[in-house]
């Protein structure tokens, strides 16, 4: 006979099985929503580095002179990026590309190892309206 209030012995313990076994799912959401935050973070810091790094190097070419890819390197290099390439386009803009380290081991959860972002920057030839 079971007396109110009282678990049957086959089932003593079983709340605690449920609440590791719930502990464990809720560590690894949390844990897969942290990846995917910190790659959206970077990503977007990556893009800001390459649009800073793009408008610095092409600063030289409204005083007519030519693009400055040091000073694209040393600004990508304040944001904690590495400009990889840094090109002079055939209509006076320049290309830079900045990469990212990431802050974890390279190939873990199958992330890459780097984050890189493309900007373009010139001198628009087209008059205000």
């Amino acid at each position: 006979m079971i007396v109110a209030g009282q678990a049957a012995r086959g089932e003593r313990g079983s709340a605690t099985v449920l609440t590791v076994a719930a502990i464990g799912v809720v560590t690894v959401v949390l844990t897969g929503v942290l990846v995917v935050a910190a790659t959206v973070r970077d990503v977007h810091r990556a893009r800001a580095a390459a649009d800073l790094a793009a408008l610095a190097a092409a600063g030289t070419l409204v005083a007519g002179g030519a693009v400055d890819c040091g000073v694209g390197a040393s600004v990508a290099a304040a944001n904690s990026g590495v400009l990889s390439q840094c090109t002079s386009s055939a209509d006076g803009s320049v290309v830079v590309t900045v990469a990212f380290g990431r802050q974890w081991p390279a190939g873990w959860l199958g992330l890459p190892a780097h984050v890189s972002a493309r900007a373009r920057a010139g001198l628009v030839d087209a008059e205000p309206p």
